[in-house]
């Protein structure tokens, strides 16, 4: 049996929601956590995910203005750290 592909740094940015959320298959968080025992920066990039994910929750949506959110947004859509 071939073993599967090594993820890319691209690949993992894709599947990072789904990694943090626990949705993703088995054989691919295999494969995610691979890449992160192998790479620098992708584990940067994960924690960075979590404390932003742990500070925006903490913010009531009046307190974040909606021009710095669609810019939050629009950042994390083009992150492209690899």
């Amino acid at each position: 049996m071939a073993e599967p592909a090594k993820l890319t740094c691209q690949e993992l940015v894709e599947l990072v929601t789904e990694y943090l959320e626990g949705t993703l298959p088995p054989a691919e968080r295999v494969r995610f956590e691979a890449h992160l025992l192998d790479c620098d920066d992708c584990p940067v990039y994960l924690d960075q995910m979590r404390l932003t994910i742990r500070v925006a929750g903490a913010l009531s949506e009046d307190r974040l203005p909606r021009r710095a959110r669609d810019e939050m947004l629009r950042l994390f859509r083009d992150w492209n750290r690899c």
